[in-house]
């Protein structure tokens, strides 16, 4: 009769201490902790290192993908996030994603790379500035004018910083010339001819003006017999280097 209470007892006790209410399992089914497996590539399967995970829901975590592009956050309650993908390599992306207690959940994510950023082009150095000058360009051809044999003068008239001021007379066409960094400005003294820039060509006369942006190939021609005469100012590049 002992014995037979002693088991009544322990079947007693053991059923109060496994038995729980339905709402006492459903808490310990919220509590559950989860686990997220996020894998980051490009659009043609690449792995992406160091792209920030920002996620955001029942609780927050953040982090970065590692070398082979993976993620890993633990702990996460069950429920719906919102996880933000951003790097400099990437363009920004979120989305929604849904977390099961105590599962383990594996998410791979392609994201689109981003544009590389235009730098601008560097600035050309800066040539030493120049003295203030004055100077009569009658006197100036008249002092130096070009020979019937002579095919091409160029009398400097001032050299400051990035700017080239020159007289230029021609006795023959100039070949064609290309200033990648360097806009040129020319006016005609004398003469007549035409300048052919980029394929377009322009007549020139005493009192045409000129101007070249960089990058634009120009070709300078002289018609009749007199030498064509111009006032060409290069702006640009150091003064002294400019040809």
């Amino acid at each position: 009769m002992g014995g037979m209470c002693r088991l009544l007892r322990f079947v007693l006790c053991t059923a109060l201490l496994v038995g729980t209410s339905p709402g006492a399992y459903a808490a310990q089914q919220d509590d559950a902790r989860a686990t997220l497996l996020l894998t980051v590539t490009d659009p043609v399967g690449w792995t992406l290192p160091e792209v920030r995970v920002s996620l955001t829901g029942p609780v927050m975590r953040e982090g970065a993908t590692n070398a082979s592009g993976m993620l890993r956050f633990e702990g996460l309650r069950p429920g719906t996030y919102r996880a933000r993908f951003s790097g400099d390599r990437v363009v920004t992306f979120e989305r929604d994603m849904n977390v099961d207690a105590g599962q383990a959940a594996e998410l791979d994510v392609a994201l689109r790379l981003a544009e590389p950023p235009v730098e601008p082009p560097p600035a050309p150095p800066l040539g030493p500035a120049g003295q203030p000058r004055s100077a009569s360009l009658v006197s100036l051809i008249e002092r130096e004018l070009i020979g019937d044999d002579t095919p091409r003068r160029e009398s400097l008239v001032a050299c400051s910083g990035n700017t080239r001021s020159t007289v230029l007379q021609l006795n023959e066409g100039q070949p064609q010339r290309l200033y990648e960094n360097a806009e040129t400005s020319l006016y005609v003294i004398a003469g007549e001819g035409a300048a052919r820039v980029d394929d377009r060509e322009m007549p020139l006369s005493p009192g045409s003006f000129v101007s070249v942006p960089r990058g634009v190939p120009f070709t300078l021609l002289r018609h009749g017999r007199r030498p064509l005469i111009l006032l060409s100012v290069l702006s640009g590049e150091p003064c002294e280097q400019a040809q």
